[in-house]
């Protein structure tokens, strides 16, 4: 079954297309640790936020493992039913993020360093419409001699549920060499309620989580339990199945200090086929706030590294 988006009200976007947007949007993007995969959003530019897709069946099944995955998730390829029955909500998760908490990250590409600097924040936890709502934020710009080259200067906001990090609004705030482009998007798994005012809805799988939601679900999961996990992600574009393995445990070296890390493996999917350019390597810290320390992903013509900052730095 094909779901589709809503089409947007808002303008068509500017084409951000071409090589040097490519390399700088990588470079900006994979900042969002284990949300790396944002960065296809700019690969062949776009005329419109939000286009078409089709779930991949594959992404609706539970994971067996996980302890923050909620329950209740529709048959595969089918949208939710309603119950008369209210749904029980979400197990707490082992872990929960720190309101207030800000990492800085840097990255390097080819070995280029400090192309581009991240900072990403929990804002806040509030409640709406009577539940638990996260609210999660990632600025990126480009550095240095890069930033003489491309001007970056984006700003991305998620609104998540409390305890299964679900995608409840999506934000894209871009700026790129004077192009701005404003996206905001409600997702919903049935299309049936409107949009708030000044959004445009994406119908998407039950459970979908949005990059910076599924970053948070990763840091939940108990990795002395658990071996894998998987999740529909939504990157305001389209709908991608991500999947997460434990596969092993490292000794790091970042700026910000030295760490023994759980390393983990993230592939994603599109339309059930692995995507070969969208590899990560993933490090959360053995410590209380599971802390993402570093991340390596191997891309199609460089090797890209982003590493978590001591406080206060850049």
């Amino acid at each position: 079954m094909n779901f589709q988006t809503y089409t947007s009200r808002r303008r068509s976007e500017p084409n951000m297309s071409g090589r040097a947007s490519l390399y700088v949007a990588i470079a900006a993007a994979i900042l969002f640790a284990c949300a790396a995969f944002l960065w296809l959003h700019f690969r062949g530019g776009s005329e419109q936020p939000v286009v078409s897709f089709t779930p991949i069946a594959h992404a609706t099944e539970p994971s067996r493992e996980s302890p923050a995955e909620h329950s209740g998730l529709a048959a595969v390829g089918q949208p939710a039913e309603p119950s008369a029955k209210k749904p029980a909500p979400a197990p707490e998760p082992a872990f929960l993020p720190r309101p207030g908490e800000d990492l800085q990250f840097a990255a390097s590409l080819a070995k280029v360093g400090n192309v581009a600097s991240l900072r990403l924040q929990v804002v806040d936890k509030k409640e709406s419409n009577g539940k638990p709502e996260w609210h999660f934020q990632a600025t990126a710009k480009t550095q240095n001699a890069m930033r003489l080259i491309f001007e970056l200067d984006d700003r991305f906001d998620s609104f998540s549920e409390g305890n299964s990090f679900t995608g409840v609004q999506y934000e894209m705030h871009l700026s790129e060499r004077g192009q701005k482009v404003l996206s905001v998007q409600h997702l919903t798994a049935t299309g049936k309620e409107p949009p708030p005012p000044g959004t445009s809805a994406a119908v998407v799988l039950p459970g979908t989580r949005d990059p910076l939601g599924m970053m948070q679900y990763l840091r939940s999961v108990n990795w002395d339990a658990t071996r894998e996990v998987k999740s529909p992600v939504f990157d305001g574009r389209k709908l991608y199945d991500v999947r997460a393995k434990l596969i092993g445990t490292s000794e790091v070296a970042v700026p910000a200090g030295h760490y023994t890390a759980a390393t983990i493996d993230v592939r994603v999917f599109d339309s059930g086929a692995e995507m070969k350019d969208a590899h990560f390597t993933l490090y959360l810290a053995h410590d209380a706030a599971r802390t993402p320390v570093l991340l390596l992903a191997v891309l199609p013509f460089a090797e890209a590294r982003v590493e978590l900052q001591p406080k206060g730095g850049e």
